[in-house]
């Protein structure tokens, strides 16, 4: 119970810091929409990031199971490294969906709200049309960004597979072992960076959109 009252607690501090923050940046004529399709902007940014970081690291992978001599320990910290680099990225993605998703509630509260302070039927009706088309836009990116966050995870989970047990059997076995391994992390890896790509895609789209709104 004590950890649920915590992460209550946490969740509606950040929710007022956020609040703050949009309030803010309004002040300084720096609105909602602005926000979000920075945001957005970002958010494609962490994930191109991300695909490198996941490709250098199958590269790696790829150069250790062709191992031809030299020092193993050098190569497991390598592919450890990229590992690392691609937890930190993944992780970013992650962040800024978040930050995204956060920024878009918020713009669609608002933007409802403000339906009511029409006096105009016609008008009234135009803008919740166009809210209903932009929360349809919207829902269809943020699917588009969660199904990519979700094929990273096992990715991640099976580089730290490998690199683990390279840390722990550093010879000429666990080369073959991993090499088994190798088909399978090609192919999840190929899967997400295709699925980042269709999200990068909708991004683009959903900005253009914006901008032109």
């Amino acid at each position: 119970m004590l950890k649920k009252i915590a992460l209550a607690t946490a969740f509606l501090s950040l929710s007022a810091c956020q609040s703050a923050y949009y309030s803010a940046m309004e002040s300084v004529g720096v609105h909602k929409r602005d926000i979000l399709v920075d945001r957005v902007e970002e958010t494609k940014e962490s994930q191109q990031e991300s695909q490198e970081e996941f490709q250098s690291a199958l590269e790696r992978l790829s150069t250790l199971i062709n191992f031809d001599g030299g020092d193993l320990q050098d190569a497991y910290e390598q592919l450890n490294d990229d590992y690392e680099a691609s937890l930190g990225a993944a992780e970013e993605v992650s962040t800024n969906i978040n930050k995204v998703e956060d920024v878009a509630e918020a713009l669609f509260e608002e933007w409802a709200d403000e339906l009511e302070e029409y006096k105009s039927a016609s008008l009234k009706r135009e803008s919740t049309k166009k809210l209903r088309a932009t929360e349809r836009q919207f829902a269809q990116l943020l699917r588009s960004m969660r199904a990519s966050e979700a094929k990273m995870q096992p990715v991640l989970e099976s580089l730290q597979d490998n690199v683990l047990y390279l840390k722990h059997n550093l010879n000429a076995q666990a080369i073959a072992a991993i090499k088994g391994e190798f088909a399978n992390l090609q192919r999840d890896i190929k899967v997400l960076i295709d699925d980042m790509n269709r999200s990068i895609a909708d991004s683009n789209r959903f900005i253009e959109q914006m901008n032109q709104g």
